[in-house]
């Protein structure tokens, strides 16, 4: 467990009302739950299969209650496998009916009876009206869930009333409700003028960024970092100048891809990015799911600590190699080795 924080501490800066929601004596299970949407969600009588409508739903599932997720929107690879349970990791790949590259058509859907459909992202109308639309068609009630990073811990509460494990889907969301609320504490006696500006880097020339406001970089702009894209308009992915972030001369430059963390040091365009002439090109772990944003499900917690480290290592002298097991054990149901840990950490493959 992170370590714990008073309760003096604002509660509205995360989640408000989770601490009462976590607290609260059981009632008793009622026939529905309001998911992310503010929709109506029928509670299966009995829940035993579960189809996750994407990446981010696949992941929340495992972590909560691995035995039930029927399959996963992407086959795992051998090297991700490794992180998870070996019967559930290999499950085959089943599709996806939401966001880019959907490929589960309802008839596939039908075909594995799931009794229920899970989604985990964006609560958006269009996304609310293909639930309903998806429900209605097939009669499996379908939840979406908010995936927006603070509101990790009750997605979790909402999950567990959904397929009957409170009790665990507790003791995930007060790991998260804790996590954050320490880190938010020590970041509050950090001045703005000395929050660290920051480059989010994506892609082997790493000019592809998150604009402020956007899924990719929640975890940086959650832990109080500038987002040096922050007056971009859109809040999604953008394309960038080389010219603009030797403008934006950021301190920090935070990225997920190899190809780029490899060559960015030793690249005569880049030497004048203060990042990179101080040292602070950072690859994000990304086994079995990445740390930032890749995709952005629960897995960002473990990487919220990472962060931490990077942007602020003053105010957070725990172990990260410690807190990497333990959330490894506690979300993944895998405890990694001292060589496995090495090979997180490093961001490689």
């Amino acid at each position: 467990m992170p370590p714990r924080v008073s309760w003096k501490v604002d509660r509205r800066i995360v989640l408000g009302g989770l601490g009462a929601s976590l607290a609260a004596p059981a009632l008793g299970r009622t026939p529905f739950v309001i998911d992310g949407a503010g929709r109506q969600v029928p509670i299966p009588a009995r829940v035993g299969r579960v189809f996750p409508a994407g990446p981010p739903a696949a992941i929340m599932l495992y972590t909560l209650a691995p035995d039930l997720l029927i399959g996963w929107p992407r086959a795992n690879r051998p090297d991700e496998r490794e992180f998870l349970l070996p019967d559930i990791g290999s499950r085959p790949e089943v599709g996806r009916i939401t966001g880019r590259g959907n490929t589960a058509n309802l008839e596939l859907v039908l075909a594995l009876s799931p009794d229920l459909i899970l989604d985990v992202g964006s609560t958006r109308r269009t996304f609310a009206e293909l639930a309903d639309r998806v429900q209605g068609q097939t009669g499996i009630p379908y939840a979406l869930l908010d995936g927006r990073f603070d509101a990790t811990a009750g997605s979790f509460i909402t999950l567990g009333q959904l397929t009957g494990r409170e009790d665990r889907a507790r003791r995930l969301a007060a790991w998260c409700d804790e996590t954050m609320k320490t880190l938010l504490t020590r970041i509050e006696t950090v001045p703005s003028e000395r929050r660290p500006r920051v480059y989010y880097a994506r892609g082997p020339r790493g000019l592809e960024t998150g604009l402020a406001g956007s899924i990719n970089v929640e975890t940086v702009e959650f832990l109080g970092a500038v987002n040096v894209a922050r007056d971009g308009v859109g809040g999604g992915l953008a394309q960038v100048s080389l010219e603009q972030v030797l403008a934006w001369n950021p301190e920090v430059i935070i990225t997920i891809d190899q190809t780029f963390a490899a060559n960015v040091r030793s690249d005569p365009a880049w030497r004048g990015v203060r990042a990179v002439v101080d040292g602070r090109v950072h690859l994000s772990p990304k086994l079995p799911f990445g740390w930032v944003d890749f995709p952005p499900s629960v897995n960002r917690m473990a990487g919220l600590w990472w962060l931490a480290k990077i942007l602020y290592p003053a105010l957070v002298p725990e172990d990260i190699r410690s807190l990497t097991r333990d959330f490894y054990t506690l979300f993944y149901h895998v405890t990694p080795s001292d060589a496995q840990i090495d090979r997180v950490l490093a961001g490689r493959d």
